[in-house]
């Protein structure tokens, strides 16, 4: 990650709370694109010297921008400007590459593992098998723009993650190899979306440090006819993706 070099194109500060000034500054930096994503912000020492304020001052400034989703701090490493975030629309059932591919990002898999195992509880009651019954596993980092974005950890009943595991998984989606390779049209999925702290296989896998936030999706997926197919849990990193929802108000199921 590169450093900004703090005595360059300066901005003039305009009218207002102070702390918004320098907010404001900071703000069109980031947004002209003078300092680009990943980019490491001057200490709140150096910024206070260059717009002549405490650091107090600077710290609201900052905490607004962060507030924003403009930058992100790391503990001992400082602030840095954020990248922006890709977004699914999960009103329509999608593989992450069917959707992100029509963005036009570039969209790659690193398989991590691929084996049978026995299905645990969880596994077995959301797929209607019985505990202990053979699965196919499926973990794969997702990678937008060949930066880290998503872990994916798959289910699927054995005959079919047989068929699976024999597609190109570093570069198709799942929901296309089941579609196309073994003609099980999809029909709808149930999600859940919950915020947990990254452990050290994920940070590691995603570039962050242990702890870090992360959004996690849980679905199962279903075929045309209502059998369950295809059960994850999907990890995002929170600063680089946003799932994104269209609801309306019709008439409440709910006396």
């Amino acid at each position: 990650m590169l450093d900004t070099d703090i005595q360059s194109s300066s901005t003039p500060l305009g009218d207002g709370p102070l702390h918004r000034r320098i907010h404001q500054a900071l703000r069109e930096r980031i947004l002209d694109g003078e300092w680009p994503p990943g980019l490491r912000l001057p200490s709140e020492s150096a910024l206070g010297t260059l717009f002549e304020v405490s650091r107090i001052t600077i710290r609201q400034a900052l905490g607004a921008l962060q507030k924003e989703g403009l930058i992100y701090s790391q503990q001992g490493r400082g602030s840095f400007v954020s990248r922006p975030k890709a977004v699914q629309n999960v009103t329509r059932l999608q593989g992450f590459a069917e959707q992100m591919g029509a963005y036009g990002y570039e969209v790659r898999n690193r398989l991590l593992a691929l084996a049978e195992v026995p299905a645990d509880q969880k596994v077995a009651s959301r797929l209607g098998l019985s505990k202990g019954a053979p699965v196919v596993e499926i973990r794969r980092l997702r990678l937008l723009d060949r930066e880290p974005v998503s872990i994916e950890f798959t289910w699927l009943p054995l005959d079919i993650g047989r068929q699976v595991a024999r597609a190109d998984l570093a570069l198709r989606d799942i929901f296309v190899i089941l579609e196309n390779d073994c003609a099980r049209p999809l029909g709808e999925a149930d999600l859940a979306l919950d915020a947990v702290a990254a452990d050290a296989e994920l940070a590691a896998h995603l570039k962050l440090p242990e702890g870090a936030p992360l959004l996690r999706v849980e679905r199962l997926t279903h075929d045309k006819s209502g059998q369950p197919l295809d059960y994850e849990f999907l990890y995002f990193r929170g600063d680089t993706f946003q799932y994104r929802f269209q609801v309306g108000r019709g008439p409440s199921s709910v006396e």
